[in-house]
């Protein structure tokens, strides 16, 4: 068993700005008794343009927000999931890159988004964030002494076939930072978070952007931690806020035994050139 928390902050184009009020949240949710906590994407930026996303990135060994939020996961002792950074990669593009930190102050894995949010909303919203990052290829998993977690982040909270492969691999915890705008947030959110966590057996933490951020760009808020029964454990509300939640490895294990879908065969769809004769089917 061990106490988890998801932190909503409302994170700007200021980087120092961003460490201070995160780092803040953080001693919160450690006066709260969470021996992990878990933080936002976009954690150290939400710049307003290409430009400005550029003008404030670092390479992984020279990012500020990086190394002071490991120095802290030390100071703490705490595991410490930093949802995502903007990671300069090149001069054009970066990775948005989940960090998991050690009570030592270790990064003990990275996981690169690998589905990138290239919509148009229809309240005329467009995003393309291709444009500045580069997508990961790899599913990362894992082991914490409380039991094995899975990174996601925000998009690939749309395709289950990720949240499955980590389930299978053995996670009972699986992270989803976010930054979902406003729109979709009202429209999907509580929905894709509770199905991930329903249909793999696992405890979901979200912990999202919340409010108004450079760009006109406005989050939904609303961070969650939810049980493998996809019960909501802990919900914020639309305001910076450290929500609170007890993980309990055995309740994955049970509920997985109950309803044992992670085993199940998948289907593959018959070629659409196959004809109901040629399936043995009489009209």
């Amino acid at each position: 068993m061990i106490r988890v928390a998801a932190i909503q902050f409302s994170a700007s184009d200021d980087v120092a700005a961003n460490i201070t009020a995160v780092s803040a949240a953080i001693r919160t949710a450690h006066a709260g008794g969470a021996g992990f906590i878990a933080t936002p994407e976009n954690t150290n930026l939400m710049a307003a343009s290409k430009a400005a996303k550029f003008d404030r990135v670092f390479a992984q060994d020279d990012d500020p927000s990086l190394a002071a939020l490991r120095a802290l996961a030390a100071e703490l002792g705490i595991w410490l999931l930093l949802g995502s950074l903007a990671i300069k990669l090149s001069t054009d593009k970066v990775a948005n890159r989940s960090f998991l930190i050690s009570p030592q102050g270790a990064i003990a894995a990275h996981y690169d988004k690998i589905h990138l949010y290239d919509v148009d909303l229809p309240n005329g919203e467009h995003y393309r964030e291709s444009a500045t990052v580069a997508g990961g290829g790899l599913a990362v998993s894992a082991d914490l002494p409380f039991g094995r977690i899975g990174l996601t982040i925000c998009y690939d909270l749309r395709f289950p076939q990720l949240y499955r492969t980590l389930a299978q691999d053995g996670a009972v915890l699986l992270t989803a930072p976010a930054a979902f705008t406003a729109e979709t947030g009202k429209a999907h959110w509580h929905v894709l978070v509770r199905a991930r966590a329903i249909e793999t057996g696992a405890f979901v933490i979200a912990p999202a952007q919340c409010g108004s951020h450079p760009g006109n760009r406005r989050t939904f808020g609303h961070s969650l931690i939810v049980s493998p029964w996809g019960e909501i454990l802990a919900e914020a509300g639309d305001q910076p806020e450290v929500i609170f939640a007890d993980v309990d490895p055995a309740v994955s294990a049970a509920v997985r035994a109950q309803i044992p879908s992670l085993n199940g065969r998948t289907f593959l769809l018959a070629p659409r050139n196959v004809c109901a004769d040629d399936l043995g089917r009489k009209d």
